[in-house]
């Protein structure tokens, strides 16, 4: 089965309509934002009936929730490889992870969007639950790590660092960092904008530094 658009004929086969209906939701997404999707509309555009996306998502949340637990995962991925184990120290390491969180805000936005504006609530979403799981365990590996290495008894809770790292991370990607029409104009770039958030809060805590 064929479907058309922008000019141009795509096809599916059989085993794969999952993906052509979410790749049709990340589509409308990226054009209308999450309002947009619609169970009908995504089956139109991936070229089947309305009632062929049922064969493997019950409604349209749970579809919004595949979308949303495939983008987790990729960024639990784009994590990783920056955490790279810790090397060639924690600071560096976990400094790259804030960018690598950066990047993937300003690479997938239609994702980024499925994963936090959806409205989701991800304990209902068993699978949307686990990739979210896995993303932050990450971050909070990073974070017990650097933990580890700031001196004295007055060492935070790994938790507390991890949630506050990640806040600052996302709230920079969210208002300044992604690639849309949306995004507010700054006189730094948003990389130096986190930059600048992570030295000064890492510089509180006593953690070593990155440079």
């Amino acid at each position: 089965m064929s479907w058309s658009r922008n000019g141009e004929t795509r096809s599916y086969h059989h085993g794969n309509l999952r993906e052509a209906l979410m790749q049709a939701t990340l589509d409308l997404i990226g054009e209308k934002g999450v309002a947009g999707v619609t169970f009908a509309e995504a089956a139109r555009r991936a070229g089947v009936s309305a009632a062929a996306p049922y064969r493997h998502f019950r409604d349209r949340d749970e579809l919004l929730a595949a979308v949303a637990a495939v983008g987790f995962e990729r960024l639990a991925d784009a994590l990783t490889t920056a955490w790279q184990n810790g090397r060639p120290s924690p600071a560096v390491a976990y400094e790259r992870v804030g960018r690598a969180y950066l990047d993937f805000a300003r690479r997938a936005p239609a994702e980024y969007v499925a994963m936090f504006e959806s409205g989701l609530p991800a304990d209902a979403h068993e699978g949307l639950q686990q990739a979210g799981n896995r993303a932050f365990a990450v971050l909070r590996e990073a974070a017990e790590v650097l933990v580890s290495h700031i001196p004295g008894p007055v060492r935070p809770p790994a938790l507390m660092v991890a949630l506050h790292t990640w806040s600052l991370a996302h709230g920079v990607a969210s208002l300044f960092g992604r690639a849309d029409s949306a995004r507010r104009k700054l006189p730094m770039g948003p990389d130096e904008l986190l930059e600048a958030a992570f030295l000064i809060y890492l510089k509180g805590l006593g953690a070593p530094s990155g440079t």
